[in-house]
């Protein structure tokens, strides 16, 4: 007997499935739609049902509370799937911006060898191009095979998303529907996308120290005053609960005026403020890499990649700090214990 599988295909919006289709296609992911959807799907229902459960069994967290824990944690899965796809298509629009230059030049000089388009649009496509190689083979093909060229050329730039690659094509349709010197052309389209790149490079260098601020501010000063922050409160809730057994739970004595009197700090403060910590951290450092990418390159996706050291790195000092003040301050109502995540 045949084993029947559910097609969670079906159950989405069509225009979902084509834009889903159409990001995978521009990432260059050879994934089946229908393995993505399953899987993607499959991971929120678990943590849907695993994680309250969780929370709410064996940490006696609020049932109302778990919930929304899942959802924030399921709807995190979603956006990392959707992120990790994005990264891709700006790594492969930038990998192709690249070598494009290089890529027009081979061909204008085929083009002056006497070679039609096509083929010395296919004959400049070098193993060193990789994955742009293989889609302008794959043109060919439509071309070999009765495809006008200019559909075969719109074909292609519909695997990138690349403002210069779709500008440089479109000026290419026109130079073939009206009538040009094409191998000019492309030479001249090479040197403008070089100049481009070395204005690029000259723009980053320049905006350099802001990266420089940001990479301060966000992974280093933010992660070492929470932490001294921290260890500030959990010294001052210890100080407050040798006040108060001292005292009898009376915490201080009164001074004759009430309002000059401190009161100590609520019950599970320093656990709350550390938690609060670290979430903080996790936010600014994340930011951080996708400011500094953003600012360097022009776009925050490719601060993706650095996203994780940063938090690791501001986690790490966060919790570094908190250790150096405890040990430097442990005399003071006696040790108070490392930061903990």
């Amino acid at each position: 007997m045949a084993r029947q599988t559910i097609s969670f295909e079906r159950y989405l919006p069509r225009p979902f499935i084509l834009w889903l289709s159409n990001e995978l296609d521009l990432a260059g992911m050879k994934v089946n739609i229908e393995t993505l959807v399953e899987r993607a799907l499959m991971g929120v229902v678990a943590i849907l049902l695993v994680v309250p459960l969780l929370l709410s069994l064996k940490f006696f967290l609020n049932p109302i509370l778990a919930v929304i824990v899942g959802i924030a944690l399921a709807a995190l899965l979603v956006g990392v799937i959707y992120m990790f796809i994005e990264y891709e298509i700006e790594r492969r629009k930038s990998a192709l911006e690249t070598i494009l230059p290089e890529y027009y030049q081979i061909a204008s000089a085929n083009l002056r060898s006497g070679i039609a388009l096509d083929r010395a649009m296919l004959l400049a496509a070098r193993p060193e191009f990789k994955f742009f190689s293989e889609d302008i083979k794959e043109m060919s093909r439509r071309v070999f095979s009765g495809e006008t060229f200019e559909s075969s050329m719109h074909q292609l730039t519909k695997k990138y998303r690349s403002y210069q690659f779709n500008h440089s094509v479109r000026m290419m349709l026109e130079a073939v529907r009206y009538g040009g010197a094409m191998a000019d052309l492309l030479e001249q389209i090479s040197k403008d996308l070089r100049n481009q790149q070395l204005i690029q490079k000259e723009v980053a260098g320049q905006l350099f120290m802001y990266s420089i601020f940001i990479a301060f501010a966000g992974l280093i000063a933010s992660p070492l005053l929470y932490g001294l922050t921290n260890q500030m409160i959990t010294i001052t809730d210890t100080v407050w609960q040798g006040i108060k057994a001292a005292n009898g739970g009376a915490g201080l004595p009164s001074t004759g005026i009430s309002f000059l009197k401190p009161n100590p700090p609520p019950a599970g403060f320093a656990q709350t403020y550390s938690s609060f910590s670290i979430v903080a951290i996790i936010i600014i450092t994340g930011f951080a890499s996708l400011i500094m990418s953003a600012i360097s390159s022009g776009s925050a996706v490719k601060g993706l990649r650095w996203l994780p050291i940063f938090i690791v790195v501001g986690l790490v000092i966060f919790v570094v700090v908190g250790d150096i003040v405890s040990l430097m301050l442990s005399g003071i109502g006696g040790s108070t214990g490392a930061a903990s995540i």
